[in-house]
């Protein structure tokens, strides 16, 4: 059974491989949510997130007999990771069962690890059915990411290092399967049963949050947002049993809100967050927290390894978004000297062309025309505002695009 003993064990054997990683003061969260605000970097890991501590945890506490079966896991990226480095470590041979749609930064990660990665089904649950099949079929250890006491015990840890630090009143942590917050909760109302714990999950992945409001594990049928690391379709009884007991609060953040908290903790701490990561700060930014002004906080950050493609679809539409990159769409006179009055006019104003094509025969336009699309750097607003109002006096027909 889960306790802080178990939890103080699994400490022990994951010190001196597992990092103790920074739990940093964060001055501007703390300003605009009038609180003060800790963040726990597990994107600062070895294997660049949490699962590493619980996934070190349970092979360590396998027999000789047990790791010489070879062992085997179901994962998204990061509880894969964990193992793969684990298996590595104990010279154990590892298969790690992974979603076919699962980025190749992650699948590249657990290769360069010694693990042999198969890719079978659209989710983690159907990649968990694989894996669980084959490992009957072929006498393998199956390796848990969240439903087992060692993985729990060992995910726990990061409440230990955190409170060792600070004297917390709040504890924000993402939501997925729930073994993290399982194991944190559990450490932390051990050592402080007033302390306040509160889970973040995807919108788009709620059925953790159902299970939560109608306390019984209720699965869904599809799972659909960025933070991949917590797109969990179905609900383990075992992490919702310790959820219903420990947690005091869980709430969710929507896909526009995680992207923001991405950028915000990019550009502003310097710090490369996965989906799942960022939705604690996400939570704080878009003020879904309740009852916070003047508490101590701290918020997991529980992994780094975001697909680089998404990364950059989501720095494109945040400047965007924040008035630093505008889209247009101008028709000119198609004659010699056009483009360059355009192109001046701009310079004039300061606007950094990044992207530009000319087009003179789509069938959407009148003969003698031409249509310019044109992606500019702009700095704000005010600054975008200018831009529009000259191009209408010099006589520009022009549209923005999406």
């Amino acid at each position: 059974m889960l306790n802080l003993e178990l939890i103080k064990t699994a400490a022990e054997r994951i010190k001196g491989v597992v990092v103790n990683t920074p739990f940093a003061h964060a001055p501007f969260l703390s300003e605009i949510s009038s609180a003060d605000i800790y963040i726990k970097k597990e994107n600062l890991q070895i294997t660049g997130a949490f699962k590493l501590r619980g996934a070190f945890n349970k092979i360590a506490s396998l027999s000789v007999q047990q790791r010489q079966k070879g062992i085997i896991a179901a994962s998204a990226g990061n509880h894969a990771q964990g193992v793969a480095f684990s298996a590595k470590h104990f010279a154990v041979n590892a298969v790690i069962v992974m979603p076919e749609s699962t980025p190749i930064t992650k699948i590249n990660g657990v290769s360069s690890l010694g693990a042999k990665v198969v890719l079978a089904g659209g989710n983690y649950d159907e990649a968990y059915a694989y894996a669980i099949k084959q490992a009957e079929e072929e006498k393998l250890e199956f390796i848990h990411p969240f439903e087992d006491d060692e993985v729990i015990a060992g995910q726990g840890t990061v409440a230990l290092e955190m409170l060792q630090e600070q004297e917390l009143n709040i504890i924000i942590v993402p939501v997925g399967g729930g073994g993290l917050i399982s194991g944190i909760a559990t450490a932390a109302k051990a050592i402080n049963p007033n302390i306040r714990i509160i889970g973040v999950s995807a919108l788009g992945a709620p059925a953790m949050k159902l299970s939560f409001e109608n306390k019984k594990a209720i699965d869904t049928t599809s799972v659909r947002t960025i933070a991949d690391g917590i797109a969990v379709r179905d609900t383990s009884e075992i992490t919702l049993g310790y959820i219903l007991n420990e947690v005091d609060e869980l709430i969710s953040v929507d896909e526009e809100e995680i992207a923001s908290a991405i950028l915000y903790l990019l550009e502003k701490q310097k710090l490369v967050v996965e989906g799942a990561g960022a939705v604690g700060i996400a939570a704080l930014m878009h003020n879904k927290i309740e009852n916070i002004k003047d508490k101590k906080v701290g918020i997991v950050i529980s992994g780094g390894n975001i697909d680089v493609t998404m990364l950059n679809v989501i720095i494109e539409k945040g400047l965007l978004k924040s008035n630093r990159k505008m889209k247009l769409m101008v028709t000119l006179v198609d004659k010699p000297g056009s483009l360059m009055n355009l192109t001046e006019l701009l310079q004039g104003l300061y606007a950094n062309i990044v992207h530009i094509a000319y087009d003179r025969t789509s069938t959407n336009l009148d003969y003698g025309d031409a249509s310019v699309t044109i992606h500019l750097e702009t700095k704000g607003k005010s600054h975008q505002d200018e831009i529009r109002t000259c191009l209408h006096e010099h006589g520009y027909l022009s549209s923005e695009l999406n």
